[in-house]
């Protein structure tokens, strides 16, 4: 058996690119909070977000632990950006649909793929994880593993999937490299800020109704419990000595919209039955707002690219995981309850 990539790294550098985001700062505090690196370097367009979630991610950049370096991955990255790499995350990526041209996911995602390949290979470095997508698979009722083939509807779908084939273009031109892909779908907890953290925030306060969608599927899984995925990852590699592994990342089974309300209940403490909406009725209104705040500028999450997204189920089969052995850690609703012990504000009325 070969030594374990986590004993390996430990006196190493890790570097994030797209590392100051959610994921990439969970993944670096996890790192450093493990003793897993003796440095973490986060690459990214911004410093880290000045939120209360972030605060220990903060104290490493002041004791030199963490570093932060600015630099956008669509543009070629020097030899000289950084010493060295012992495994690096490429986090980085356009991701929120709607809110970019299409274009605009592949000129960051292919052309940052590309780049930061080609950065590992004149650095050396022969171990990397790509945070990937459920999207490539494209919306199904029907649920999809990692055998499944990708049939993606978007162009972040497509964008991902193009990526992930350019990843793997690095490792076959050396057999020592190792790559690990991941397929997350929906990753959430403290800081996240996208569908579920909505999702949560209009329970809690009282606006979120049914549209005929309670047994849609939304796969998706706790933050913390992908930091735990990612080393589980690459020490199955080491173990195995397989070169390229892909994992789908979701509960098991991805739950229910009903599911998903019951535990939000369950763990705000807040009894409320909510309301059931015709599905004609939020698709023919959300036509006119979109117009409207479009027209004045103005950022609402009602438009109807989501609204048709709310009745679609991502139904993903973490059977990679499963036929690992993996364990995991947290249920929906210990995920959810951790998750309120971090940031109790995103439960509060």
């Amino acid at each position: 058996m070969e030594t374990s990539s986590l004993n390996t790294i430990k006196g190493g550098t890790v570097v994030l690119f797209g590392g100051t985001g959610f994921i990439g700062s969970h993944l670096a505090m996890d790192w450093l909070r493990e003793s897993l690196a003796q440095k973490v370097v986060l690459v990214d367009l911004n410093p880290p977000r000045n939120e209360p979630w972030v605060t220990p991610l903060r104290k490493e950049l002041q004791t030199g632990r963490a570093e932060f370096v600015r630099w956008d991955v669509r543009k070629k990255i020097p030899d000289s950006l950084l010493p060295r790499a012992d495994l690096i995350f490429n986090l980085a990526a356009v991701h929120r649909e709607p809110g970019h041209l299409p274009h605009e996911y592949f000129e960051t995602n292919l052309k940052g793929a590309e780049n930061v390949c080609a950065w590992a290979s004149a650095v050396g470095c022969e171990r990397m994880v790509f945070t990937s997508s459920i999207a490539p698979y494209g919306p199904s009722e029907e649920l999809k593993n990692e055998e499944s083939l990708p049939v993606p509807d978007s162009p972040y779908g497509s964008s991902k999937l193009a990526a992930e084939k350019i990843h793997i273009g690095w490792h076959c031109s050396c057999p020592r490299r190792k790559l690990l892909i991941l397929r997350p779908g929906v990753v959430f907890g403290p800081g996240e800020g996208g569908n579920v953290t909505r999702l949560v925030r209009s329970f809690v306060k009282g606006y979120f109704v049914y549209m005929g969608n309670r047994q849609t599927r939304k796969a998706g899984g706790y933050v913390k419990e992908l930091c735990r995925v990612v080393r589980f990852g690459l020490d199955h590699q080491d173990q195995s000595g397989e070169g390229v592994t892909l994992l789908n990342f979701s509960m098991d089974p991805p739950p229910t919209l009903e599911t998903y309300i019951a535990v939000i209940q369950n763990v705000s403490g807040i009894r409320r039955s909510p309301m059931n909406l015709p599905r004609s009725v939020l698709v023919a209104i959300s036509y006119p707002i979109h117009v409207v705040a479009t027209a004045f500028g103005i950022r609402q999450p009602i438009s109807p690219v989501r609204v048709r997204k709310v009745f679609r189920s991502t139904s993903i089969d973490p059977r990679g995981l499963r036929e690992l052995g993996y364990k995991p850690k947290y249920t929906l609703e210990e995920a959810l309850q951790d998750w309120k012990h971090d940031l109790p504000e995103d439960f509060s009325r």
